[in-house]
């Protein structure tokens, strides 16, 4: 069938949208991040503060203790660095929805799944990294990091919109197979959760280190949440990621087997794979394990990161193989 050019505009015209929301919510969060961190430590110092009464037999924990670092000009920054916070939150939200119809409307201008070549993979990721993290921050007092988590969204979505745009059209004759839905959409969520962990255990390391040594990252380190909570934000989106990333590389596998007569031929993409699942294995392993909990497995996390970038950019990119035809994960 061809493709509707039409659909294929609006798709194009949603995804560079989104894109700008995105780097407007960036600066939101930023500003967050930067003009709240004092009513945040304020707030960590009341609670500390309640627990440390409940524990002596004091007031319960439900009453209000409020250290005297808080003052009243404190709690202002606070709550307007709260409010530009969910004016981010929100704008993101918009983001999202922008970049699903981006999604869709490409599928429905090549009336294929809209994962088919690099532009449209790294869309697919993108999109799953902000959902994922839209979650996190539901479950977890990380809002004011988001922008940690919007900067390489926005590179990617940069460079995919930019340098490695394809115009809409249907895939090669060996794309055409069911497998195109079920492996690479496995991969690219995998991808795209793992985004998540791969800045959490980044700044894990930052900010244990400053706990280390308050003089490292002395202005950085204090304004991120405590080291606890961005082991369980990485713990929990890994293990969450994990099983999908396994799933798509056994589809991968049975597909390789079908169109080339292997199940696996140590092609670089297939490499690449494989050494970031030992790297993700390694970690749950070492986070289970608790002499491996912390900076270790933190460090194990931040390497498998690495090797998922990697495999993303320099093999589909640069590299020769089976997988250089399609320019899909």
């Amino acid at each position: 069938m061809p493709v509707n050019e039409t659909l294929s505009q609006y798709s194009d015209w949603s995804y560079t949208t989104a894109t700008a929301i995105y780097v407007l919510a960036l600066v939101f969060f930023l500003i967050e991040q930067s003009f709240g961190a004092k009513g945040r430590r304020a707030a960590e110092r009341t609670r500390e503060r309640a627990r440390e009464l409940v524990g002596a037999g004091g007031p319960d924990s439900t009453e209000t203790v409020t250290p005297p670092a808080e003052t009243p000009a404190a709690r202002a920054a606070r709550g307007r660095a709260e409010r530009i916070g969910r004016m981010g939150a929100a704008l993101t939200v918009l983001g999202v929805l922008l970049h699903l119809t981006a999604l869709v409307l490409r599928g429905l201008a090549t009336h294929r799944v809209p994962w088919g070549n690099m532009y449209e993979y790294i869309m697919a990721v993108t999109f799953i990294a902000v959902v994922t993290w839209l979650v996190v921050i539901r479950k977890f007092p990380a809002r004011h990091l988001s922008g940690f988590l919007l900067l390489p969204v926005v590179i990617l979505m940069f460079v995919g919109g930019t340098m490695l745009y394809t115009v809409a059209a249907p895939v090669q004759p060996a794309l055409q197979s069911y497998w195109l839905v079920i492996h690479v959409s496995a991969a690219a969520a995998s991808s795209g959760i793992f985004l998540v962990p791969g800045v959490a255990s980044i700044l894990y390391l930052i900010r244990s280190a400053h706990e280390r040594d308050p003089k490292r990252f002395a202005r950085f380190g204090s304004r991120l949440p405590s080291a606890d909570v961005l082991d369980r934000i990485a713990y929990r989106t890994t293990v969450f990621a994990f099983p999908l990333f396994t799933f798509g590389v056994l589809c991968g596998a049975v597909w390789a087997e079908a169109a080339w007569g292997r199940f696996w031929g140590w092609d670089p993409k297939e490499t690449t794979a494989f050494i970031a699942w030992i790297v993700y294995a390694a970690y749950l392993h070492s986070r289970a394990t608790a002499g491996w909990r912390g900076t270790r497995a933190a460090v194990i996390n931040t390497v498998g990161f690495a090797v998922t970038v990697f495999n993303l950019f320099f093999v589909n990119l640069v590299t020769t193989g089976l997988h250089s035809y399609a320019g899909v994960g």
